[in-house]
């Protein structure tokens, strides 16, 4: 009876605290942020701390020190391809993001670590990179603990880190040109060509202009009614300062995007023929 008596009570207990857990916002909420790059993507997973009316940089996070570059969980970086960061080539993967602040300077860490929590936890021998940077200070504070992707090319990004009164940002590096190119090669031999794409890329790469201008008047005999083709044909012969051809064909990108009241290409091609004179 006495054992009977001892589990109700146990159980009892066990049903009052559960029905006392609270659920409350977190002070420094998490943020994952997943950025198309180059050929694939890169994920960033990080902890977003707040000042709260506290001295940051130089006290709260102190100088010469690891840090976690968030709060709460370590914060990590995947890269679904191999990326250049500080000159090092980082195969794909998913690796720690640490940072040593200093007043002036940063030393930025990519580590295999991806659980460092407390500098205790570091282990500089499984750095993949270290680089450092300039710390900038900003005219304005940053509330909330921010890290993002800037700048974003083809080949190339910024890496961002605010807070407080404080930026450091760092570039992250894809080498795609030899892949592109490759696929260039091989799709140009299928019998549906990709003329269009094949051209902007050698448009946005500095590459031959006129081998995009030839892809581009293929590229308008598959689509002849291709009002945005017809503008970066009109964009390219602009380009090449061929201007008699690129008002040819801005006229024709002009006429097409009236007739379906696409407005945005009807300014895009009114400025591109005012640079033209």
């Amino acid at each position: 009876m006495k054992k009977l008596i001892f589990s109700i009570a146990l159980i009892a207990m066990v049903v009052f605290v559960d029905a006392q857990t609270l659920r409350v916002p977190s002070s420094s909420t998490s943020q994952t942020v997943k950025q198309e790059f180059g050929l694939g993507t890169i994920e960033l997973s990080y902890s977003r701390p707040n000042m709260k009316g506290r001295n940051i940089f130089g006290d709260l996070v102190p100088y010469g020190a690891i840090w976690r570059t968030g709060a709460n969980n370590a914060t990590t970086l995947t890269f679904s391809d191999e990326v250049v960061i500080g000159g090092t080539k980082i195969p794909a993967g998913k690796y720690g993001l640490l940072s040593i602040p200093g007043a002036s300077e940063w030393t930025i860490i990519i580590s295999k670590q991806t659980d460092v929590t407390s500098p205790s936890a570091y282990q500089q021998s499984m750095d993949v990179a270290r680089l450092n940077v300039p710390a900038v200070s900003l005219p304005f504070a940053i509330e909330s603990f921010m890290i993002l992707f800037e700048k974003v090319k083809s080949n190339e990004l910024e890496l961002m880190i605010l807070w407080d009164a404080t930026m450091v940002s760092f570039p992250i590096k894809m080498d795609i040109d030899k892949k592109v190119m490759l696929q260039i090669d091989n799709l140009m031999n299928n019998d549906n060509r990709p003329y269009f794409n094949a051209a902007m890329y050698y448009m946005d790469n500095g590459k031959d202009l006129n081998k995009a201008a030839a892809w581009l008047e293929e590229a308008t005999k598959q689509s002849p009614n291709a009002y945005w083709v017809w503008y970066q044909k009109a964009r390219c012969f602009s380009l090449m300062g061929k201007k008699t051809e690129a008002k040819s064909a801005s006229d024709k990108s002009l006429e097409l995007a009236k007739a379906v009241k696409n407005p945005d290409y009807v300014t895009l091609n009114e400025k591109l023929q005012a640079s033209l004179k």
